[in-house]
């Protein structure tokens, strides 16, 4: 019951955030923030529960003609990934105090329904309502994209669309297939997790209902050849909208590969894993070589995210403890350094109206609090060891070798290629000669106290995660024992 009210405390919340806008323009963001905390506390809840695999469950009907539930449950991995929603709702609503001030009731209306959304992606285990929360937390990003973006914002908002609702009805189109063999196999219908994990798939069709799941979550993720639309999205969304672009929402698509791509079709997974894997590679190296070539700061951010989450994609396909755990790890790390390097970013835009870095240069001096906070976020992000992002990626490189050493030592280089883009940014922006020709720098102003906070609690989650990795691989070792179990017969046979 505590998920459908988490669920439900988010949406009432939009509503009401988009209400009080007509009592007085500064009341949606209190609103919103009131909100997040009070969904934070019952997150926290989830915390005391864990004497078994699932913490929580809800499991009523909804339409039984057609086998719908509304079956709700979360267990460690999606309590970890709820927890992280959470903590950067309030991130994105701090991110926006300053920056929205138009039609702000409607903005914190659509922030607060994606994240719903999110939540409903991380613990809906009937497919038929897992793909109503993916749609629902599609829709008002979208809205936040073309109403409060920037110069091109319609047109990377359409981009952002086509590309998550094409593969969204592919992956529909499969869950419909699926739901259909449980029928013929069972004799009724049912789009339950568990009952469609007893489904006998295989051959030529269990391929292609698992590449309808691949597509979308691929997208999401994402992973070429399906990344285009992010670096669009990103330079053009507000600070707030990047924040969760970057720290959840690319997360559900890793989760849905996690929860649902891989177990539900274990043997065309694993025969197509090869070909999963080398997509992993060639993201962390191309898009880490495009990161080079870009003048934005937000899109150069927005292509080192596309390759960090390559490491996300290889640990899932190489299908083993270590691999599985540095893919959650990573998710976790990337949610926050990702999100805090796009916060910044947003931020320094905000105070200068430019992303253009040819127009930067020697802000060290003017913004030393900003300048050490960019500079910490980038070292995470190259896998600074002591943060959470080096346990990630050496996790996932570590269990990736079990699969394939050829494509772990080329992902090995995304490394190097990480600290070469990240350093030299920081040298870009924040060293060498100050100009200000290009920009009006009246309003350059170093970050705020209330800015530090959400910058000082990013930088300890990473560093927790960083020194103390075992209390998050403690928490999803149970999922991931369970998800290696149920495949393993069929992932022994496909390495013989």
């Amino acid at each position: 019951m505590i998920l459908a009210v988490l669920i439900s405390v988010l949406f009432v919340g939009g509503v009401l955030a988009w209400l009080s806008e007509n009592l007085d323009p500064s009341f949606p963001k209190v609103v919103a923030l009131t909100t997040m905390l009070i969904s934070v506390a019952i997150m926290l809840t989830l915390l005391g529960e864990s004497d078994s695999e699932w913490v929580a469950s809800l499991n009523a009907q909804w339409i039984p003609r057609f086998g719908i539930s509304f079956h709700l449950a979360a267990d460690g991995l999606s309590t970890l990934l709820i927890l992280l929603t959470g903590f950067l709702g309030v991130i994105a609503i701090g991110a926006a105090w300053d920056e929205i001030n138009d039609r702000s009731g409607f903005f914190y209306f659509n922030l607060l329904w994606t994240l719903a959304g999110v939540v409903g992606v991380f613990t809906a285990l009937d497919l038929f309502l897992f793909f109503f929360f993916w749609e629902v937390m599609l829709i008002p990003m979208y809205f936040m994209i073309a109403i409060w973006g920037h110069e091109n914002k319609n047109y990377a908002a359409m981009k952002f669309f086509i590309f998550t609702q094409v593969t969204g009805m592919l992956m529909l189109i499969s869950i419909l297939m699926l739901a259909y063999f449980h029928y013929i196999q069972f004799g009724w219908l049912s789009f339950d997790y568990f009952d469609l994990l007893n489904v006998s798939t295989s051959g030529t069709v269990s391929m292609w209902m698992m590449l309808g799941f691949f597509a979308a979550f691929a997208t999401k993720l994402p992973s070429m050849p399906f990344h285009s639309w992010l670096p669009d999205a990103h330079s053009q969304a507000p600070t707030a909208g990047s924040v969760i672009l970057a720290g959840v929402l690319l997360k559900t698509g890793a989760y849905g590969l996690i929860r649902f791509a891989v177990p539900l079709f274990p043997e065309a997974s694993m025969q197509f894993a090869p070909v999963a894997m080398t997509l992993a590679v060639l993201s962390i190296l191309y898009c880490a070589k495009v990161a080079f070539a870009q003048t934005d700061i937000k899109r150069l951010i927005a292509y080192t995210s596309v390759s960090h989450m390559g490491f996300v994609m290889l640990g899932i396909y190489a299908w083993n403890e270590q691999a599985l755990q540095g893919a959650v790890m990573t998710m976790l790390a990337h949610g926050l350094s990702a999100a805090a390097l796009f916060m910044l970013a947003g931020g320094l835009q905000h105070r200068i109206h430019t992303r253009d870095m040819t127009h930067m240069g020697g802000f060290w001096a003017k913004v030393p609090r900003m300048s050490f906070a960019v500079l910490f976020f980038s070292i995470a992000a190259l896998g600074m060891p002591g943060l959470g992002n080096f346990v990630g990626e050496f996790l996932a490189l570590l269990g990736a070798f079990q699969a394939s050493i050829p494509l772990t030592v080329a992902a090995a280089f995304g490394l190097i290629f990480a600290s070469v883009y990240s350093l030299w940014v920081i040298q870009k922006v924040f060293h060498g000669e100050y100009r200000n020709s290009d920009f009006d720098d009246s309003h350059l102003s170093d970050l705020s106290r209330r800015e530090m906070v959400y910058v000082a609690s990013m930088m300890f989650g990473l560093v927790w995660m960083g020194m103390y990795p075992q209390s998050f691989l403690d928490m999803s070792e149970a999922t991931i024992q369970g998800l290696l179990t149920a495949t393993e017969s069929i992932t022994s046979m496909a390495q013989n």
